[in-house]
């Protein structure tokens, strides 16, 4: 699943000819035009809504969400049972963050960030998988806990 606001929406587009090419299949929740008066957490909701429902179901599924600075849609995302969002500035960060937390959702800055690492670190988060360490387990355990 993929979203994004105003100033992640031409940025979105690129990243969802990346995925066609890289044979990854998505689904748009939005924005599906460019409005500068759009609010980035009606975008949030929409892919950390979708990704959670689809992991329930067993589906292995992550969203990636891209606004100005990446924070704004992880905060948003977040308040979402069961989404773990997160951003990432280096495809390494990405990567300790799908293997110890289970990262779900991607938050990319668009105003941050040059098209080349974006496309790194895309790539490292579709790629890298949930480690299920044990202590990673506990971990990711506690967070579910705070949910609650």
């Amino acid at each position: 699943y993929i979203g994004a606001d105003h100033r992640g929406f031409e940025l979105k587009e690129k990243i969802k000819s990346w995925l066609s090419d890289w044979g990854y299949e998505y689904e748009d929740r939005g924005a599906l035009e460019y409005n500068k008066d759009d609010d980035y957490p009606d975008f949030a909701k929409e892919v950390a809504e979708a990704v959670t429902l689809r992991q329930a179901q067993g589906q292995d599924v992550k969203g990636i969400l891209v606004c100005g600075s990446g924070i704004g849609v992880a905060i948003a995302a977040n308040k979402i049972k069961n989404a773990r969002a997160g951003t990432a500035m280096k495809p390494e960060q990405v990567k300790a963050s799908v293997n110890d937390e289970d990262l779900n959702i991607l938050a990319i800055s668009a105003d941050y960030l040059g098209e080349s690492e974006v496309k790194n670190i895309i790539k490292t988060f579709l790629e890298t998988k949930f480690s299920g360490a044990e202590r990673h387990v506990r971990r990711v355990g506690k967070i579910k806990e705070l949910e609650k």
